[in-house]
């Protein structure tokens, strides 16, 4: 196929751009109709183009915008069919022969939905040129992800158009929220973690909020972050019998360090009360291995779905998502852990800073396409190691600008229990001031909510079983 053949062949529709100009340049008054979604680079004669962009930038500077004042502006020569003509004479013809009385705002829609058309087919054949490229560095895998993120990114024009609303459609929202929670009879207006001191804080975790629970290794994110999977889930089965629903709400765990069979082993302590670690060498007793079983049967019909697949890039867990909430009616999504997620970027230039800003960024996004609460888990710096007062700060989060900045919510999980046992006095003298402490912290866990962009901050104490990694509501009288 001859190169201009090609071209001729691509979606399009002269006529129409021709009408819409002709529209524009006899009332620019008719711009604000179709200002939030037509671009010039949709047009597909690039002298339509050049005047779509002149007629938006007088606008912007209060200036008319018709062929005696965009004169100057167009000195080329453009061709209808055959015949080459001035681009004076050009606009003059285009004004004169439009229809005036025209559906504007539907021509203009068809203009932009050949030119994502064009769009999907340069994206296309871009795929094809990049596979038939040669390179180690770049993986069959990241081929791919890079064409879901283009064809995302292509989408979501779309999506991010009409996105005005009048004041009254989130007052209505909120409005039933607080009916909802009303009805219930609790204070919670998001998804509940069902732990009551954590939930009286937070009021649950909020659609479309990035939630970022961060702490240092053997803190418990992960286990705080399989009870609030489970709690949630529960939650939303409540919620569905309580309000007569048909299609329940289910949890996402995207686990980019554990596989499912560790998860399976924790929520099986979680639930059942048994050790742990007598889970993973099978040394159960009779009792306890049919609790298993028993427990087993109930969890295998829960709305809990878990993706292990490992160094996942955020484009690669955004399609993952969107698959969820189309199939499975996603509900929550956690991500374990932000720092093991690939960036989408393919530029070597590109610093871990960078990376982690787009990750963030990223989740934020998921968070606030498919309107649910997204939590990740997030390292902090061994600079809280270097502290005598361990308590974490939002300044230890690593790469902690973006982190910080995109999250709705930060918390951190700190433990005393941890730095006492591995702070036992030798010196039996001070053993008894030491035991007092240890006992007074044993088994309970500090979660400190550090930011909280629409709520308080404040600090819970949650009950921690180490044996079987639960967290649970503290029982302060005993």
């Amino acid at each position: 196929m001859q190169p201009d053949k090609q071209v001729k062949s691509l979606p399009n529709n002269i006529e129409a751009e021709q009408s819409v100009l002709g529209v524009l340049l006899n009332n620019n008054e008719h711009l604000e109709k179709v200002i939030d979604f037509l671009r010039p680079e949709h047009f597909f004669v690039p002298m339509h183009e050049k005047i779509f962009e002149l007629i938006i930038k007088f606008n912007e500077r209060g200036s008319l915008a018709n062929p005696i004042t965009l004169k100057n502006h167009v000195d080329t020569n453009t061709f209808m069919g055959d015949i080459e003509i001035a681009g004076f004479e050009y606009l003059v013809k285009i004004t004169a022969s439009a229809q005036v009385v025209c559906d504007i705002e539907n021509l203009a829609r068809h203009i932009h939905e050949l030119a994502l058309r064009r769009r999907i087919i340069s994206i296309a054949e871009e795929a094809i040129q990049d596979s038939h490229k040669d390179e180690v560095e770049v993986s069959t895998n990241d081929r791919i992800e890079d064409i879901e993120q283009k064809l995302f990114n292509l989408a979501m024009v779309g999506e991010r158009e009409g996105k005005v609303v009048q004041l009254k459609a989130p007052l209505k929202s909120t409005i039933q929220k607080i009916k909802e929670a009303k009805d219930r009879g609790s204070t919670v207006s998001g998804v509940s973690s069902k732990l009551v001191e954590l939930d009286k804080i937070t009021s649950g975790f909020q659609n479309s909020d990035l939630v970022i629970i961060a702490a240092r290794p053997s803190m418990g994110k992960t286990s705080l972050a399989i009870n609030v999977a489970i709690n949630a889930t529960e939650f939303f089965e409540e919620e569905r019998k309580r309000r007569n629903l048909l299609n329940m709400k289910s949890v996402g765990f995207v686990s980019l360090e554990m596989s499912a069979d560790q998860i399976a082993t924790r929520i099986l302590s979680i639930k059942t009360g048994v050790d742990g670690s007598k889970i993973r060498t099978g040394s159960v007793n009779r009792e306890e291995f049919e609790k298993l079983a028993r427990e087993s049967a109930i969890l295998s019909d829960m709305n809990f779905f878990i993706d292990d697949t490992p160094a996942l890039s955020i484009s690669a867990i955004r399609t993952r998502a969107r698959r969820m909430k189309r199939q499975q009616n996603l509900g929550l999504l956690i991500i374990d852990y932000l720092q093991l997620i690939r960036s989408s970027g393919f530029s070597r230039d590109m610093n871990r800073v960078q990376e982690i800003g787009e990750i963030s960024q990223g989740l934020k996004a998921i968070a606030k396409e498919l309107d649910i609460p997204v939590i990740a888990l997030s390292q902090l710096s061994r600079a809280v190691e270097m502290r005598e007062n361990k308590r974490p700060l939002l300044s230890d989060l690593r790469e902690s600008g973006n982190i910080e900045q995109d999250a709705d919510v930060v918390m951190f999980i700190y433990r005393e229990q941890y730095y006492l046992e591995r702070g036992a006095p030798a010196d039996s003298g001070k053993n008894a001031e030491w035991q007092a402490l240890y006992d007074k912290v044993k088994n309970t866990a500090e979660v400190i909510i550090a930011k909280q962009r629409n709520g308080p901050i404040g600090i819970c104490t949650l009950r921690f079983d180490t044996t079987t990694t639960n967290f649970s509501s503290l029982d302060s009288l005993h």
